[in-house]
């Protein structure tokens, strides 16, 4: 199993974490998912799930990697991804912390519905069971973090019902699910409504 380790080229340049105030709603938001086992860490210690928001145009604040076994996240736990290249395999973050390996997959979110101002990755194996090509799922031989998953994600965005819709399974990753929504509350809603 190669859950929660990075597979893209990643330039990190070390900076100051962001504002209290910048990541209020984002910290929110995953303190919730976090309560009900969404994001976390596996008991071999591995972390899981991730969060974002953009920042400007296609730039994002998301959790950082390895934070899934924080209970807790603080400003030290969130960057900024500046930029990217999906087919290079590139990312380009600025903060106190290494992006989430699943970054890229938030990117091609991104990228491919300005709208969208937030994106929340989850792994919950019942509920991917139970959508698993029920709602749009990218290819099962698409494995996460990699740029295939990212380009399955935008052609999911071109070839099905996802922007209505508002979730995705990835079908390569299993347990994975990725939600997304004009604001944080309504990706989370999004969630929450699968859930329930």
């Amino acid at each position: 199993m190669d859950e929660g380790y990075i597979k893209f080229k990643c330039r990190w340049l070390q900076a100051p974490p962001l504002s209290q105030k910048r990541i209020a709603a984002i910290n929110a938001w995953r303190d919730k998912l976090f309560s009900r086992g969404l994001i976390g860490v596996y008991p071999d210690g591995v972390g899981y799930g991730n969060i974002s928001m953009r920042f400007r145009g296609n730039t994002f604040i998301i959790s950082g990697s390895a934070t899934g076994a924080f209970r807790k996240l603080d400003d030290r736990h969130y960057v900024v991804v500046n930029d990217y290249n999906l087919a290079q395999n590139l990312l380009v973050c600025t903060g106190p912390i290494m992006a989430s390996s699943e970054s890229l997959s938030h990117a091609a979110v991104y990228e491919s519905l300005p709208q969208i101002q937030a994106v929340i990755h989850v792994h919950c194996l019942t509920l991917w069971e139970k959508l698993l090509n029920m709602v749009p799922t990218t290819n099962s031989q698409a494995a996460f973090g990699t740029p295939e998953m990212a380009f399955e994600i935008k052609r999911l965005f071109r070839e099905t019902t996802v922007e209505q819709e508002k979730i995705l399974v990835m079908g390569g990753h299993r347990e994975g699910i990725i939600c997304f929504g004009d604001t944080l509350e309504e990706a989370g809603r999004v969630l929450l409504k699968y859930l329930e």
